[in-house]
């Protein structure tokens, strides 16, 4: 035979008690590997960068890559992005809503469209731009069924 359970003494076992209103928020975990995730973002925001002035290489997705290494890796960096008057809007609409500006699938496809004319134009087979074409092709399709940020 077993024997009964101990009774519960209410001093000994006390109701657990939230934590008062005013408390400070717990520190915020350490990241593994955060150097990575710091030269990833910075690498990445060079890229975005380099993007703007060099056809073909894309824009939004580095700098968006780079605000979520920077979330992991440097806060400063992040509220910087998140700031910023040309990336901030960008990236808070990704973040809260998945969204992409129409003004933004307007400027990407066009750009797609101009380095598929450039590569018909100046590959040595035809084969190596109807890829590249098909790729984007299949981007675009993909970034115009991305919804677009709330208004207001």
């Amino acid at each position: 035979m077993s024997d009964p359970p101990p009774p519960q003494d209410a001093a000994r076992d006390p109701e657990p008690v939230p934590p008062a209103a005013d408390a400070a928020p717990p520190p915020a975990p350490r990241v593994r590997l955060r150097w990575a995730w710091w030269l990833l973002a910075y690498v990445s925001l060079g890229l975005g960068i380099v993007g703007i002035v060099v056809p073909g290489l894309p824009t939004v997705p580095f700098v968006l890559l780079s605000a979520f290494a920077a979330s992991r890796g440097s806060q400063r960096l992040h509220a910087w992005l998140l700031a910023h008057r040309q990336f901030g809007p960008m990236i808070r609409d990704w973040q809260a809503h998945g969204a992409v500006s129409r003004r933004a699938k307007r400027l990407a496809v066009s750009m797609m469209a101009a380095c598929a004319a450039i590569m018909f134009l100046t590959s040595p087979k035809w084969w190596m731009a109807a890829s590249g074409t098909a790729i984007m092709a299949v981007v675009a399709v993909w970034l115009w069924r991305r919804p677009e940020p709330p208004s207001g």
